[in-house]
């Protein structure tokens, strides 16, 4: 149950800037509706992020650097959320430059091709894409992502040990959806919480890569909990917010990777829902996980920094 007014009045704010038809609107009008919901939350960027549009072949990228970020510090690539169906660069631009400035940390956002109108794998082919272009000029990565980004990180690691590729050093996943089981509890005591019901994630999944997977490959990018071997992936940090249907989806993620061996860590926070980073301006509790979340990151950089701690 939610009781703190900075939670609810965030809900409701949230919820205000959707209008009633949204569930059947068309992909385009709700990535509009996306979009300026995410603008009614966006702050300016902090003033010293220098921030470079660019592209990696014909993704749209988004680089944002402090001008005195500490020389050698590893860099990281953003996925954004959104169910596969809606995000930009734009809905997640704030969020970005502040961990950049709180970090100092290079953070490089990635704008992947968007369902339905491109499946799996066109999403998960774009963010392959930008981390082997990082990885060539900055050997030392972190993959962060939230909601369908975390997923796009979790698959990234996944395909990086399958083809030998360049692995990130460390990944931190915000309120990941994994492919989880809707049996599970948090599907079952959140199935109808704010602003992601358990009903919502079917329609995102069939959008994204409907039902059949032919292969292995297929089945653990789709759903990363699905993998049969959790071994020999980077160090894991986690996030979730307690009153959302995938947050055990994040708590079995660490525990299969801590049981192969993976330094992996899981954080919950109570009262939270799905899709919270935005509300971080209007909610102390928010803010206290956003601040966490780029402390993680942190001390992931000292980590990657010096192997030996």
């Amino acid at each position: 149950m939610i009781d703190d007014p900075e939670i609810l009045a965030f809900i409701a704010k949230t919820e205000a800037s959707y209008p009633a038809d949204a569930n059947i609107a068309s992909a385009a009008d709700n990535r509009r509706y996306y979009d300026a919901m995410c603008a009614v939350f966006r702050q300016p960027r902090p003033k010293d992020i220098h921030v470079i549009d660019a592209m990696v072949d014909d993704i749209p990228v988004r680089h944002y650097e402090q001008a005195d970020a500490g020389v050698g510090r590893p860099a990281i690539l953003y996925c954004h959320g959104g169910g596969f169906v809606v995000g930009s660069l734009e809905s997640h631009d704030d969020v970005c430059a502040e961990i950049a400035s709180r970090t100092r940390m290079r953070v490089t956002a990635v704008d992947y091709r968007l369902a339905p109108e491109h499946r799996y794998p066109a999403q998960i082919n774009d963010v392959e894409k930008v981390w082997r272009h990082l990885a060539s000029r900055t050997p030392q990565l972190i993959a962060v992502g939230d909601s369908a980004g975390a997923k796009l990180c979790a698959a990234l690691a996944l395909r990086m040990r399958r083809l030998a590729g360049p692995m990130p050093m460390a990944q931190l996943l915000i309120y990941p959806g994994l492919g989880g089981e809707v049996t599970w509890l948090s599907y079952l005591e959140n199935a109808e919480a704010p602003l992601l019901r358990t009903s919502d994630l079917a329609s995102y999944s069939a959008a994204y890569s409907g039902l059949e997977h032919s292969s292995d490959q297929e089945v653990e990018e789709v759903s990363p909990l699905k993998a049969k071997d959790f071994s020999g992936l980077p160090r894991t940090r986690v996030f979730t917010a307690d009153v959302d249907p995938l947050r055990d989806d994040g708590k079995v993620y660490v525990e299969r990777l801590k049981a192969a061996g993976v330094d992996a860590d899981w954080r919950n926070h109570e009262q939270l829902v799905h899709g919270y980073l935005r509300g971080r301006i209007m909610s102390r509790r928010i803010r206290t996980a956003f601040e966490e979340i780029c402390r993680t990151l942190q001390e992931l950089a000292e980590v990657c920094m010096d192997p030996v701690i």
